[in-house]
């Protein structure tokens, strides 16, 4: 199993060298169904991400005007001005504020606690692998057409704010992940599949 995860990581850049490195930055054009259950639609306005690598920790720029941005960590979000200013603010367990997302309507606060979760996953996936607290197991593999990847089961500690303790990763004959499964609970209850285009030969699949 270590020798499974030890070339994903190399695959992916290598752990020395994400170790080197406090937070990464991302530009970002996201949507989907979600938004729209929620009441919550979403524009095509990039938006500019700044996330912590070492710890759960991201801001979304703008958010809710174009001098706001958002600060989340697992026990706390916030809506603030670019200078630090707090509009407004949640506080809690992981626990107290999934199950206010449980709720029917979401405010903007559920909105940036699921946008910072969500995105710290997907950003720092598949390093956290090797996080303190994080288990490993290997399922059975995907196949893909005519290939095989290979399926990792993840489970994460309740002290990090992720969207269900158990989740499943998928990585190609390269190492590279191609598919992310998870579970919703959030908006209605579903089973969420994400597929990773990758670029090979001048091509996409």
């Amino acid at each position: 199993m270590q020798d499974v995860i030890d070339k994903i990581l190399e695959t992916h850049g290598g752990f020395e060298q994400w170790k080197k490195f406090t937070k990464v930055n991302a530009t970002i054009v996201s949507g989907g169904k979600l938004f729209e259950l929620i009441n919550q639609p979403q524009d095509a306005l990039p938006r500019f991400l700044e996330v912590y690598l070492h710890e759960q920790r991201l801001s979304m720029t703008p958010y809710g005007g174009s001098n706001r941005k958002t600060s989340f960590t697992p026990n706390r979000i916030a809506i603030e001005t670019l200078d630090g200013e707090v509009i407004s603010e949640r506080t809690g367990t992981i626990k107290n504020l999934h199950s206010h997302m449980q709720m029917e309507g979401w405010d903007v606060l559920d909105r940036a606690y699921f946008n910072g979760y969500a995105n710290w996953t997907y950003l720092t996936t598949p390093f956290f692998l090797a996080s303190t607290g994080i288990k490993v197991t290997e399922i059975a593999p995907f196949q893909y057409h005519d290939e095989i990847w290979t399926g990792l089961r993840v489970s994460f500690p309740d002290t990090i704010a992720t969207h269900c303790t158990i989740q499943d990763f998928y990585f190609d004959k390269d190492y590279l992940l191609r598919r992310h499964d998870y579970f919703i609970d959030v908006a209605g209850e579903f089973n969420v599949t994400q597929y990773l285009i990758r670029l090979c030969g001048g091509k996409w699949y």
